[in-house]
């Protein structure tokens, strides 16, 4: 079922559906031909020269070596060909060689205007050749000189120019062997069909490279975008699980003070009645912030159920479950050496979360892009207790193993520093001389300070912009 255009059609013209088919006929080709004519004066990008986009310098200067290669070469046959091959005089051929062969120069950077200029003096050339004594037996209208800087000079008009200039140009040329054939001189070779022919081939191929290099371009320009928008999207999905698990913790204090707060009435005895009414307050400011956020975040907590099934029942991971972690890691072959401070700590739960994450995705990454390396993971605590290190330092894989991805996409670092930055941390990550790889995190345990609120660069993910990592 097709849908109707909202646009109008335009209504014909008094008279023209009567029009006879031969003045339909002479009206499109009126308007053909205006368009060709319109082309040959409206060049594209002039001044910009033949591969200017290229980013190799000596890319970029092979245009003009070749435009002055020919440029020196024609002049000097050019002048020597109509001189003493077709009797010219020598200022007229002198001339006419140099308007023919040194606008290839300008043909680097305004083909179009430089076709102007060598084809006005190509016929110009063919009509003085018409006077000359010795045109008997050679070859007319175009000289071997002129016919060789003219398919030159297609090669770059078609690298530059759109299809309806090339078709305007070939056409022209036709147009005007075919005049000139009609006062050719006796007893000459003709060469109008073989410039007509061989112009044409030049024009198909150079269209054609330069379509494909265009067509490149924008499949290089698609896939800059299309990794962008990946980055983008995974940076997402990261901060949509970090606001997932934020909720689950924050969920919990905030049902702890309302129970707290609940139940103080009942375990203590004796509170007066306004600190009773105060702790009514606590408990229903408590109630309505959680449900609030939970019908905020539901969308989030809805789309993980569809994708598990079910609601999650584990608790979140911390610090203590590392043991586990590490000897799944060990069993997927990956010899792991795990160090955990003597005495336990008692972290926040977002800087206990995000401890185990990055320690899991930096084990993650040794498994897909170092099977079989050495990797030693450790987790300590400043002197002063402030600080928490974490540190996964990853030898060179072995010889005879390869990576299971050849390539990364940086999409796992890219979680870890939504995750400090989350805590208002520091991260760290990069490669070692010997071919390892280290990722450390410093993540505050004690007194640290929330981060400062600030514009990010996702308006969608109310995260911090501070990120002090030197990745």
């Amino acid at each position: 079922m097709f849908k109707r255009s909202s646009t109008p059609e335009r209504e014909p013209a008094p008279g023209a559906r009567h029009e006879p088919p031969h003045h339909r006929a002479l009206r499109a080709a009126r308007q053909a031909l205006h368009l060709l004519a319109v082309a040959l004066f409206t060049p594209t990008d002039p001044g910009t020269p033949l591969f200017g986009a290229v980013q190799r310098p000596w890319l970029r200067r092979v245009p003009y070596v070749i435009a002055s290669g020919f440029a020196v070469a024609l002049l000097t046959s050019g002048i020597n060909v109509l001189g003493n091959d077709y009797g010219l005089s020598g200022g007229l051929a002198g001339g006419l060689a140099t308007a023919q062969a040194v606008p290839l120069l300008l043909a680097v950077t305004r083909p179009l205007q430089a076709w102007w200029v060598i084809f006005a003096a190509d016929v110009i050339c063919a009509l003085a050749l018409i006077g000359a004594h010795d045109v008997a037996a050679r070859a007319w209208p175009w000289p071997p000189t002129a016919i060789v800087g003219y398919l030159v000079l297609m090669l770059a008009l078609s690298l530059r120019e759109g299809r309806r200039t090339l078709i305007a140009v070939w056409l022209t040329t036709g147009a005007a062997g075919i005049l000139l054939e009609l006062i050719t001189p006796r007893h000459k070779v003709d060469t109008w069909v073989l410039l007509f022919l061989l112009s044409g081939v030049i024009l198909l191929i150079g269209a054609a490279l330069r379509e494909r290099g265009d067509a490149q371009r924008k499949l290089l320009e698609q896939e800059t975008i299309s990794e962008a928008e990946r980055a983008r999207r995974t940076l997402l999905e990261e901060r949509t699980r970090i606001a997932r698990e934020l909720h689950d913790v924050v969920a919990h204090h905030m049902s702890v003070i309302t129970v707290q707060a609940d139940s103080a009435p009942y375990r203590i005895s004796g509170i007066p009645t306004q600190a009773r009414e105060e702790f009514e307050t606590i408990a229903a400011t408590a109630r309505e912030s959680l449900a609030e956020m939970r019908r905020l975040l539901g969308v989030l907590r809805s789309e993980e159920t569809e994708r598990h099934g079910g609601p999650e029942k584990a608790p979140q991971p911390g610090i203590g479950q590392l043991p586990k972690l590490v000897e799944a890691t060990v069993r997927a072959g990956v010899p792991v050496e795990l160090v955990l401070p003597e005495e336990p700590l008692a972290p926040e739960p977002a800087v206990d979360l995000s401890a185990y994450r990055i320690v899991q995705e930096a084990l993650a990454n040794v498994v897909r892009h170092a099977p079989g390396a050495g990797t030693r993971v450790s987790v300590t605590a400043t002197a002063d207790g402030s600080r928490l290190t974490v540190l996964v330092v990853n030898s060179a894989p072995p010889a005879p193993s390869a990576p299971l991805e050849s390539h990364g996409t940086g999409h796992g670092l890219i979680g870890m520093r939504e995750r400090v930055r989350l805590v208002d941390g520091s991260l760290d990550t990069g490669p070692l001389p010997d071919g390892g790889f280290r990722v450390a995190a410093q993540l505050p345990l004690a007194g640290a300070a929330p981060p400062p609120a600030a514009a990010s660069p996702l308006p969608a993910a109310p995260l911090s912009t501070k990120d002090s990592d030197s990745a």
